[in-house]
Protein backbone atom coordinates (compact mmCIF):
# COMPACT_ATOMS: atom_id res chain seq x y z
CA UNK A 1 0.00 0.00 0.00
CA UNK A 2 1.38 3.40 -0.97
CA UNK A 3 0.57 6.39 1.21
CA UNK A 4 0.53 9.81 -0.33
CA UNK A 5 1.44 12.82 1.75
CA UNK A 6 -0.35 16.11 1.28
CA UNK A 7 0.76 19.61 2.22
CA UNK A 8 -1.49 19.51 5.28
CA UNK A 9 0.11 17.67 8.18
CA UNK A 10 -2.00 15.39 10.44
CA UNK A 11 -1.71 17.94 13.28
CA UNK A 12 -3.11 20.74 11.13
CA UNK A 13 -6.01 18.50 10.05
CA UNK A 14 -6.79 17.80 13.69
CA UNK A 15 -6.61 21.47 14.62
CA UNK A 16 -9.10 22.72 12.01
CA UNK A 17 -12.35 21.34 13.35
CA UNK A 18 -15.86 22.30 14.38
CA UNK A 19 -17.22 22.79 17.88
CA UNK A 20 -20.63 23.71 19.29
CA UNK A 21 -21.43 27.11 20.81
CA UNK A 22 -25.04 27.99 21.72
CA UNK A 23 -26.28 25.17 19.50
CA UNK A 24 -24.41 26.45 16.44
CA UNK A 25 -21.52 24.80 14.64
CA UNK A 26 -18.46 26.99 14.94
CA UNK A 27 -15.33 26.42 12.87
CA UNK A 28 -12.02 26.46 14.71
CA UNK A 29 -9.08 27.66 12.65
CA UNK A 30 -5.48 27.57 13.80
CA UNK A 31 -3.23 30.41 12.69
CA UNK A 32 0.49 30.57 13.40
CA UNK A 33 1.95 34.03 13.78
CA UNK A 34 4.55 36.15 15.58
CA UNK A 35 3.08 36.33 19.08
CA UNK A 36 4.34 35.17 22.46
CA UNK A 37 1.20 33.54 23.91
CA UNK A 38 -1.79 31.75 22.40
CA UNK A 39 -4.82 33.96 21.74
CA UNK A 40 -8.26 33.43 20.30
CA UNK A 41 -11.13 35.45 18.92
CA UNK A 42 -14.65 34.69 17.79
CA UNK A 43 -15.78 36.33 14.57
CA UNK A 44 -19.17 35.22 13.33
CA UNK A 45 -19.10 31.43 13.21
CA UNK A 46 -15.32 31.11 13.26
CA UNK A 47 -12.97 30.88 16.22
CA UNK A 48 -9.45 31.84 15.25
CA UNK A 49 -6.80 30.41 17.54
CA UNK A 50 -3.51 32.21 17.14
CA UNK A 51 -0.44 30.22 18.15
CA UNK A 52 3.17 31.35 18.27
CA UNK A 53 5.23 30.14 15.32
CA UNK A 54 7.38 28.09 17.72
CA UNK A 55 4.36 25.77 18.29
CA UNK A 56 4.13 24.81 14.62
CA UNK A 57 6.32 21.72 15.00
CA UNK A 58 4.90 20.32 18.23
CA UNK A 59 1.61 18.59 18.99
CA UNK A 60 -0.82 21.38 19.77
CA UNK A 61 -4.03 19.51 20.51
CA UNK A 62 -3.58 19.98 24.28
CA UNK A 63 -2.87 23.70 23.90
CA UNK A 64 -5.99 24.09 21.75
CA UNK A 65 -8.09 22.12 24.24
CA UNK A 66 -6.92 24.43 27.05
CA UNK A 67 -7.65 27.55 24.96
CA UNK A 68 -11.14 26.30 24.03
CA UNK A 69 -11.88 25.27 27.63
CA UNK A 70 -10.88 28.76 28.83
CA UNK A 71 -13.14 30.27 26.18
CA UNK A 72 -16.06 28.05 27.24
CA UNK A 73 -15.41 28.94 30.90
CA UNK A 74 -15.43 32.69 30.22
CA UNK A 75 -18.50 32.66 28.00
CA UNK A 76 -20.25 30.34 30.48
CA UNK A 77 -19.48 32.68 33.37
CA UNK A 78 -21.07 35.63 31.58
CA UNK A 79 -24.11 33.75 30.29
CA UNK A 80 -24.75 31.79 33.49
CA UNK A 81 -24.52 34.96 35.59
CA UNK A 82 -27.19 36.57 33.36
CA UNK A 83 -29.44 33.52 33.39
CA UNK A 84 -29.11 33.10 37.18
CA UNK A 85 -30.18 36.70 37.76
CA UNK A 86 -33.07 36.48 35.27
CA UNK A 87 -34.30 33.29 36.96
CA UNK A 88 -33.98 34.79 40.45
CA UNK A 89 -36.13 37.74 39.37
CA UNK A 90 -38.64 35.49 37.61
CA UNK A 91 -38.99 33.38 40.79
CA UNK A 92 -39.46 36.43 43.07
CA UNK A 93 -36.12 36.20 44.81
CA UNK A 94 -35.76 32.41 45.14
CA UNK A 95 -32.02 31.85 44.77
CA UNK A 96 -29.30 29.40 45.74
CA UNK A 97 -26.97 30.04 48.66
CA UNK A 98 -24.14 29.90 46.14
CA UNK A 99 -23.41 28.70 42.64
CA UNK A 100 -20.29 27.46 40.92
CA UNK A 101 -19.27 26.91 37.35
CA UNK A 102 -17.15 23.79 37.04
CA UNK A 103 -16.88 20.66 35.00
CA UNK A 104 -18.93 17.74 36.33
CA UNK A 105 -18.40 14.31 34.77
CA UNK A 106 -21.52 13.10 32.93
CA UNK A 107 -23.72 15.94 34.25
CA UNK A 108 -24.67 19.38 33.03
CA UNK A 109 -25.76 20.66 36.47
CA UNK A 110 -26.64 19.63 40.00
CA UNK A 111 -27.93 21.09 43.25
CA UNK A 112 -26.12 20.16 46.44
CA UNK A 113 -27.83 19.65 49.82
CA UNK A 114 -26.39 22.98 51.02
CA UNK A 115 -28.39 24.66 48.21
CA UNK A 116 -25.34 25.31 46.04
CA UNK A 117 -25.96 24.96 42.32
CA UNK A 118 -23.13 23.68 40.14
CA UNK A 119 -23.34 24.32 36.40
CA UNK A 120 -21.00 22.67 33.90
CA UNK A 121 -19.55 25.26 31.47
CA UNK A 122 -20.21 22.76 28.67
CA UNK A 123 -23.83 23.99 28.87
CA UNK A 124 -22.93 26.72 26.39
CA UNK A 125 -22.66 24.09 23.68
CA UNK A 126 -26.47 24.14 23.72
CA UNK A 127 -28.71 27.04 22.78
CA UNK A 128 -29.54 29.68 25.37
CA UNK A 129 -33.03 28.28 25.99
CA UNK A 130 -31.46 25.01 27.15
CA UNK A 131 -29.27 27.05 29.53
CA UNK A 132 -32.37 28.81 30.90
CA UNK A 133 -34.13 25.45 31.27
CA UNK A 134 -31.22 23.92 33.21
CA UNK A 135 -31.00 26.88 35.56
CA UNK A 136 -34.75 26.91 36.15
CA UNK A 137 -34.61 23.15 36.77
CA UNK A 138 -31.92 23.59 39.42
CA UNK A 139 -33.77 26.52 41.03
CA UNK A 140 -36.86 24.32 41.29
CA UNK A 141 -34.69 21.81 43.18
CA UNK A 142 -34.08 24.50 45.78
CA UNK A 143 -37.76 24.22 46.64
CA UNK A 144 -38.42 20.56 45.76
CA UNK A 145 -35.66 18.00 46.22
CA UNK A 146 -37.26 15.35 44.00
CA UNK A 147 -38.99 15.39 40.65
CA UNK A 148 -42.41 15.48 42.26
CA UNK A 149 -45.65 16.68 40.72
CA UNK A 150 -45.15 20.04 42.48
CA UNK A 151 -41.65 20.27 40.96
CA UNK A 152 -42.99 19.76 37.43
CA UNK A 153 -45.88 22.15 38.06
CA UNK A 154 -43.36 24.82 39.01
CA UNK A 155 -41.31 24.07 35.88
CA UNK A 156 -44.43 24.30 33.70
CA UNK A 157 -45.58 27.51 35.36
CA UNK A 158 -42.34 29.29 34.41
CA UNK A 159 -41.44 27.49 31.17
CA UNK A 160 -44.35 25.80 29.45
CA UNK A 161 -42.11 24.14 26.82
CA UNK A 162 -39.54 22.81 29.31
CA UNK A 163 -40.02 19.22 28.06
CA UNK A 164 -38.49 20.21 24.70
CA UNK A 165 -35.25 21.23 26.39
CA UNK A 166 -35.23 18.17 28.63
CA UNK A 167 -35.54 16.09 25.46
CA UNK A 168 -32.64 17.93 23.79
CA UNK A 169 -30.37 17.21 26.76
CA UNK A 170 -31.38 13.56 26.98
CA UNK A 171 -30.85 12.94 23.26
CA UNK A 172 -27.48 14.72 23.02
Amino acid sequence: MIKLFTKESPIEKELNKTIKLFGENISVKTIYCKIKNPELDLIGNIINIYLPNKYRKIGNSEILKIALDKMYDEIARIEIDKAMEETRIMLNGLAPENYEIKRIPNKIAKTLPDKTIIINPEIIKYNKNVLRYVILHEFCHLKYKTHSKAFFNMMHEHMTDYKNYDYILNVA
